[in-house]
């Protein structure tokens, strides 16, 4: 029969695919895994995977047992949690994805705020872009996910949690003098600097300067708002900075802030998590925590 621990080598090798990377997070070798992976294939009768020198691909079997083994592993790590939980409000272990451009300007007051108001609850934090958050909150590796919504899934519980507006940054030598506030119209798409592919906030960028036209824009495939805007001061272009950023962000670097003409473009912060969960509670506290210490604009 199948067993927990193939189900996991799988998930991983799925979330990777890649043996040796599948074997890394894992923490076992790589032949083992593969034996493990080929073990499940012989039971099932089917191939779940299609090996080659690129990496690993999921064949149309393996898709469907992915799906599968996802609720199956999602509902042993409630019950292991459930388990594990003491008694109480955010008492014991939760897991906390965050998005990067949220959690440089977050995590800094809301950690030792919860530590303080809930002295037993024991953190884990996590930082990458939003795909990913869903995909190891789905499969039971995150408790909970602090996101730009939307984020849309049958299975998951969202709150909004506060809006969050976008400024224009530029450098205070930019050559280029913006009317403030400021239209969507007015930004020049040729210099306007985005994050590299996969991180909301580039897409966001995108939407709200859709007006300006589609013309060639700069990509530096920068992997964080701070390297981003480190760019803008040495002139190298504009970018959207939310509100959330400004303090700790126009302290360090050399910008002139422009705001946009009501109504401000924005985007929404939320928190996510699985409907299964039964921790309700827990989420209404961290939600409260969340919206008490994130940075507001003076």
């Amino acid at each position: 029969m199948l067993t927990l621990r193939q189900m996991r080598y799988f998930e991983a090798l799925a979330a990777t695919r890649h043996f040796g990377k599948a074997a890394a997070m894992v923490h076992v070798s790589q032949p083992a895994l593969s034996t493990q992976i080929m073990e499940m294939e012989d039971h099932l009768g089917a191939q779940l995977v299609e090996r080659n020198r690129a990496g690993v691909l999921l064949t149309a079997k393996g898709e469907a047992v992915l799906a599968r083994i996802r609720v199956i592993l999602g509902a042993v790590d409630e019950l292991e949690e459930t388990a594990r939980r003491k008694s109480g409000v955010l008492a014991g272990p939760i897991r906390i994805g965050i998005i990067p451009t949220v959690a440089p300007y977050l995590v800094p007051k809301l950690i030792p705020h919860l530590r303080k108001a809930y002295p037993e609850i024991e953190i884990e934090l996590k930082e990458t872009v939003t795909d990913r958050l869903v995909a190891e909150l789905l499969a039971g590796r995150l408790d909970a996910v602090i996101a730009a919504l939307p984020v849309e899934a049958e299975t998951l519980e969202v709150r909004p949690l506060f809006a969050d507006r976008f400024f224009m940054a530029m450098a205070k030598n930019d050559r280029e003098v913006l009317t403030s506030p400021m239209t969507e119209n007015q930004v020049d798409a040729d210099r306007l600097l985005l994050l590299e592919e996969g991180h909301c906030l580039r897409d966001q960028a995108l939407a709200v300067c859709s007006a300006a036209g589609k013309r060639s824009l700069v990509n530096f495939g920068a992997t964080s708002m701070s390297t981003l805007l480190q760019m803008v001061s040495h002139d190298m272009g504009m970018t959207l900075i939310p509100e959330m950023a400004l303090a700790s962000e126009t302290a360090r670097n050399n910008l002139i802030i422009v705001p946009f003409a009501d109504p401000a473009p924005s985007r929404e912060i939320g928190l996510i998590w699985r409907k299964s969960s039964g921790r309700s509670e827990d989420m209404s506290a961290l939600a409260a925590a969340i919206i008490e210490t994130a940075p507001k604009q003076k």
